[in-house]
């Protein structure tokens, strides 16, 4: 199998089972190097696909929480290379297929010519890229294709029909549907026009789709769910983490797992 597929496929598997898929979302690192395996592990065990962030000095799509995440793993010393370093380490590996969420900077850094392979080394079945507009992304995602690893577009309620499909029909793994303007973070109310617009997303992508920014409740998860095939919860999760708190019990209540 190839690794992109792996993601479309493990997210379809749960809405086979008659449940929303669940997209995790840790910060590498955060909020200790020694925690990262641990925590990594914990989170994989009950979510389909983890989204793992890797710590940069301005995330320009992130809240408070994911912001004060990464600057605190950067203080620690959380690079790219030793994130794929401690992915390589893993034991045992992950079920669920595993996401980089890097702003474009840091893959620069590490270089394009290595990075496919580096992360291919690592079990890294696809990267989200928030800063890299399409039309700039054709370098990246052939290196990417070498390797058969993913890389998700991000759309938001904003985006023009014409640009969605474009997207779309880009995609690989996941559409990424930001459910809101600005932030990660803010609990959203899940209002209507944004149910129409998550079912403008599925009526336009071939791949699964996933909702994210300010996921935090079954309730957000159920009504999602009616529109879009997972959900995506990052700056909630971040927060247990931070306290040191078992992530567990709040990613099963999210779906409706007995705890």
């Amino acid at each position: 199998m190839a690794s992109h597929e792996s993601i479309s496929i493990a997210i379809n598997a749960a809405r086979a089972k008659g449940r929303t898929a669940l997209v995790g979302f840790l910060t590498a690192g955060f909020p200790s190097r020694a925690t990262f395996r641990k925590n990594l592990l914990a989170v994989a065990q009950c979510c389909d696909v983890v989204e793992i962030g890797v710590p940069f000095s301005d995330p320009m799509a992130d809240g408070t929480t994911i912001q004060r995440a990464s600057a605190a793993a950067l203080l620690d010393g959380v690079t790219l290379p030793w994130i794929l370093d401690e992915l390589r380490a893993l034991q045992p590996r992950t079920g669920a297929p595993l996401l980089l969420m890097s702003y474009l900077n840091p893959l620069l850094a590490f270089g394009l010519d290595l990075l496919p392979q580096a992360a291919h080394a690592a079990g890294v079945s696809g990267f989200i890229v928030p800063d890299l507009p399409y039309e700039e992304s054709d370098d990246l995602k052939t290196a990417l294709n070498e390797a058969k690893i993913a890389l998700v577009q991000m759309v938001t309620p904003v985006t023009q029909e014409d640009r969605l499909k474009k997207l779309c029909a880009g995609a690989q793994g996941f559409i990424y549907a930001v459910t809101m303007t600005g932030t990660t973070g803010k609990a959203v109310d899940v209002p209507d026009d944004a149910l129409e617009y998550m079912q403008r997303v599925k009526r336009a992508a071939s791949i699964p789709v996933c909702a994210g920014f300010g996921i935090r409740s079954r309730a957000q998860v159920d009504r999602l769910g009616a529109c879009v095939d997972g959900v995506i919860v990052g700056s909630a999760l971040v927060e247990i983490l931070e306290r040191n708190e078992d992530p567990q019990p709040f990613l099963k209540s999210l779906v409706g797992e007995p705890v």
